[in-house]
């Protein structure tokens, strides 16, 4: 026994070597401030999109919130992606499992029987006979070059890249269905808009057939008037029809049929751009779970170049077995006790370029996620400058269109009275319509562009999420080595 013990000493010494590179992620210099400087204000260090994740509560809309609730609840892409992270901490426990001891009880009976003529074969020795065994076996593969520790880091750290994945796809969908919303309530703003015009150009009509009638005009006016009337009801039509596209689009997202679910529309378009605390660019970093993603995974990597090297040095196992052997059922007997105590070493000395392939692949998988993060990185960068110049850009024009929208309505007026006065044609009026009614359309669609303007930015800040939500490598294993209770079904 003493050799095993001496073995086993050696075994707990070079445990702790560790073959992966030192893990150093890129590091970049960053600007003190944002370039753009759309609706945002620098936070304050008690200010923060909200940790919660609900962010969507700062447009102050009560039917948003309700959905926003029911999407997290229900939304089946997103509890799929939820079910992707419970396998990924599945994956991580069973790494995490080769670091221990494996042991088994076995038992065996059995009854044989001898050819008469099978080779060796004795007068003295019986043809039939019993076997009954009972026993435990053990066995445990000493982690000298840290190949199993590094496996299960890995493991480990791409269960931390999948709960970041979660809370991507969370507010990716999230997004989404703000977006929709106020895409629905636009188009419920531009319907209004339409139905209100509708009504003049149907009393425009009338005006125009009674003046051809009274052949003060010729049946130009009144076609012109009835062309207009109908190209307003087909965009009306149209925009109906943009609306219940959105609907059904939202009820999928809450997990509801689509011909159940309706949203009731509204007259006026209520919703208005939050301020939204962005912070600094040197937060961005701790605030994206993409990011935490794409760091994560590069983490990963690293370790299963350790794994790699590992490959390069011998495999030892230790074996142990214990038990009862008798041709009857005496197994408690001390005479019937068996033991055996075993290792094994294997060491690779020539597989062709196997080992080195593998290791040359490692090295091209870290710098592949190295590089993937480097362009996550950046990409971020440009979603948060491109959500401030548009929330900046959109704002000065939606004021800018407002003012259009007022002029060509007063156009319009006073085109009309001229018309009725019979100071002026029709063709006038007809110009004056078209432009007001685009005017006012445009308005309403920037409106909804200045909003969702608003969610793409808090998006692009990652929703009130920060790096300490993360959860620890230890924490993404969903039970102990010894916590038998805490099985799989949920």
């Amino acid at each position: 026994m003493k050799p095993l013990c001496m073995a086993l000493a050696v075994a707990g010494i070079l445990a702790g070597c560790n073959l992966a590179p030192v893990y150093d992620p890129p590091h970049y210099v960053l600007p003190d401030s944002y370039q753009g400087n759309g609706a945002f204000r620098v936070a304050q260090p008690q200010d923060a999109l909200s940790p919660r994740g609900d962010w969507w509560t700062l447009f102050g809309d009560e039917e948003l919130n309700q959905l926003e609730e029911r999407l997290d609840r229900e939304n089946p892409t997103l509890a799929a992606a939820a079910e992707a992270y419970t396998q990924a901490r599945d994956l991580a426990a069973e790494a995490q499992s080769l670091l221990y001891p494996q042991i088994g009880a076995q038992a065996l009976v059995s009854e044989n029987r001898e050819s008469a003529h099978h080779l060796f074969s004795s007068i003295n020795m019986p043809q039939q006979q019993a076997s009954n065994v009972i026993g435990g076996v053990a066995s445990w593969e000493p982690d000298f070059w840290g190949a199993l520790h590094n496996g299960a880091h890995a493991q480990k750290r791409l269960a931390q890249a999948s709960a970041a994945d979660l809370v991507t796809a969370r507010l990716s969908l999230e997004a989404e269905l703000a977006n929709d919303y106020i895409a629905v309530r636009g188009d419920d703003a531009e319907l209004e808009v339409l139905r209100q015009s509708i009504v003049a150009y149907q009393k425009a009509v009338e005006v125009a057939r009674l003046r051809s009638q009274g052949k003060i005009a010729s049946g130009l006016d009144l076609a012109r008037a009835l062309s207009q009337l109908d190209s307003a009801q087909a965009q009306e039509t149209e925009t109906q029809l943009q609306r219940d596209l959105l609907q059904h689009a939202i009820a999928i997202l809450v997990d509801a049929m689509p011909s159940s679910f309706s949203i009731a529309p509204v007259k006026e378009f209520t919703l208005m751009p939050p301020q939204i605390p962005a912070g600094v660019p040197s937060e961005l970093l701790q605030r994206r779970p993409d990011i935490a993603s794409a760091e994560r995974q590069m983490a990963a990597a690293n370790a299963q170049i350790g794994v790699s090297r590992a490959a390069f040095y011998p495999n030892i196992t230790l074996n142990a077995g214990a038990g009862f052997e008798d041709n009857a059922f005496n197994l408690a007997s001390l005479p019937n006790s068996l033991w055996s105590v075993g290792a094994g070493a294997t060491l690779p000395l020539f597989e062709g370029g196997l080992r080195r392939a593998a290791l040359q692949r490692s090295w091209s998988q870290y710098a592949q996620t190295r590089d993937g993060y480097r362009s996550t990185v950046l990409a971020s960068f440009q979603e948060v400058e491109d959500g401030l110049s548009l929330t900046q850009r959109l704002a000065t024009e939606v004021a800018q269109q407002r003012e259009a929208s007022d002029q060509a309505a007063q156009a319009l007026a006073i085109s009309t009275i001229l018309y009725q006065d019979g100071l002026d044609n029709y063709l006038s009026v007809a110009v004056a319509q078209v432009t007001a009614l685009a005017a006012q359309t445009a308005e309403v669609q920037l409106q909804s562009r200045q909003m969702q303007a608003s969610v793409s930015l808090i998006r692009a800040l990652g929703g009130g999420w920060t790096i300490q939500a993360l959860p620890s490598e230890k924490q993404t294993l969903p039970f102990g080595p010894f916590d038998h209770g805490a099985a799989a079904n949920k």
